[in-house]
């Protein structure tokens, strides 16, 4: 194996172990809530403060990641967000009160808002642009992973240990990570360093978080429709504010110029409709599985594990697919097939066998999985290496707006379901609506993909390669003139 081959899969790797233990972190709160609650002596409902304060920390720190990685060196501020990150696991399992708790969340929230844009950051800089398909399939995986894995380990260490080592499992995870990327990791930064755009900064800052605040609060009961509306109006507000701020100042916190760019405007857009649909999965299938079907919350677990197994034999055949196929095809097919095996799980019943439930979560795993991978690698395809910074955090605060978007139009249509039906309480049979509405939004995002030009993207799959060898243009002739790490 040569060394731009182990580089490819040694790097992502361990960006992905830090990654993993974000998403791990993520789902994990939600099943040891309660016995945090017990423990604080406050109601369970008072501790969705601590998940919205870590959205405030993605919300804030996720515009400027880039440009920390840019002032001060990638590898340095992601090596430093993990260290942040461990050290808000820490606090958080030694907390004694909800305060303490609430604190400890939002330094976890700044450390995993760095982690995520700028580990993808590390990876585009460090990693042939050639080989961009074959990493991001190991980055993924993480990502499908931990929401799958997250329930049953939560449910194991809350029920036969402490909810404390929920967070303390971090230590050995972020310790490893650690070290890993002082041994393997190259440091980049670029020469060119642009002012900080303070402005921007506190525009997004409030939009995003007003947002996503409000988005996560639909449907669920928490907080009066009047707060949700003002968070949303003003969240909607403070954005068009950045908007025209970002169209006036040269350098904005957010370059919405990167939106010219075919692969990456429809990586965006594309992307944003398709991880609405994922983002209500984590919310939907446990709780049909716990509260339709009076499954236990670890046997839940256990049987929505067999997505993540779909997802590791993704990994091994995400490069040759695109490679055959290219982009377009892919992107546009397999929007539809993903859809298709969500519009199934709106069929499941208590009867339903577990083998064919097994056989539907598996499969579907193995096409999210490659949807994922293929749409990453081509939000980046086309990117000038000057602007990998931009474009990461960029790409990031899409994905984290479209998965709150997703728990909210889960969590929204649950309601109305329950509501039209008069049934006062979940059932087996309240989740076929929600099901079909989010394969609806994810199929939806074919379309996006329909617009890509056939040839989009071809240097980073090497689809059409004789082809793409004689006639490169555009940033792609630029970019194949030198490695995207440099």
């Amino acid at each position: 194996m040569t060394s731009d081959s182990r580089r490819t899969v040694l790097v992502p790797m361990i960006i992905a172990t830090a990654l993993f233990m974000e998403n791990l972190d993520s789902t994990v709160l939600a099943t040891a809530l309660p016995s945090i609650a017990r423990s604080f002596g406050t109601n369970p409902l008072h501790l969705n403060l601590a998940i919205t304060t870590y959205l405030l920390s993605l919300a804030v720190f996720i515009p400027i990641s880039g440009w920390f990685a840019d002032r001060w060196g990638a590898r340095h501020v992601f090596r430093a967000a993990i260290g942040v990150f461990l050290l808000g696991s820490i606090l958080c399992g030694l907390s004694q009160g909800l305060f303490g708790f609430v604190g400890a969340r939002l330094l976890q929230g700044a450390g995993g808002a760095m982690m995520v844009p700028v580990g993808r950051l590390v990876l585009t800089r460090t990693v042939e642009r050639h080989e961009l398909v074959r990493a991001m399939a190991f980055l993924t995986f993480p990502a499908l992973i931990g929401p799958v894995v997250g329930p049953p380990i939560g449910g194991f260490l809350v029920t036969y240990a402490s909810w404390r080592w929920i967070f303390w499992i971090n230590i050995p995870i972020g310790i490893i990570g650690i070290i890993l990327v002082s041994l393997f990791i190259r440091d980049t930064t670029e020469v060119e360093q642009q002012p900080f755009d303070f402005v921007g900064f506190l525009f997004s800052g409030f939009g995003f978080a007003g947002v996503m605040f409000g988005m996560e609060s639909i449907g669920r009961g928490i907080v009066p429709n009047s707060v949700i509306f003002v968070l949303l109006a003003g969240g909607f507000i403070a954005l068009a504010l950045f908007v025209r701020h970002a169209r006036r100042v040269q350098n904005p916190v957010i370059n919405l110029k990167l939106l010219r760019i075919d692969t990456f405007r429809t990586g965006i857009v594309g992307g944003f409709l398709f991880r609405i649909a994922i983002g209500a999965m984590p919310f939907l299938l446990p709780l049909m599985l716990q509260l339709g079907f009076g499954l236990s919350a670890f046997q839940s677990g256990c049987l929505t594990f067999a997505s993540a197994a779909g997802a590791m034999l993704m990994k091994l055949t995400a490069g040759p697919i695109l490679r055959r196929f290219g982009f377009r095809q892919v992107l546009l097919v397999n929007a539809v097939l993903s859809s298709l095996f969500i519009f199934m799980m709106a069929f499941f019943r208590p009867d339903t066998p577990g083998l064919l439930i097994l056989a539907i979560l598996l499969t579907g795993g193995f096409f999210r999985s490659l949807q994922f991978t293929g749409i990453n690698a081509l939000t980046l395809a086309d990117i000038p290496r000057p602007q990998l910074s931009q474009a990461t955090s960029f790409s990031s605060i899409a994905q984290q707006l479209s998965l709150s978007f997703g728990v909210a139009v889960g969590a929204l249509s649950l309601h109305l379901t329950v509501v039209w039906r008069d049934a006062g309480q979940i059932g087996p049979d309240s989740f076929m609506i929600s099901f079909l509405i989010v394969a609806l939004i994810g199929a939806a995002s074919s379309l996006t993909f329909a617009a890509l030009s056939p040839g989009a993207g071809d240097l980073v799959t090497g689809h059409n390669a004789g082809a793409q060898t004689t006639q490169p243009s555009g940033a792609q002739a630029q970019e194949s003139r030198k490695p995207a790490a440099e």
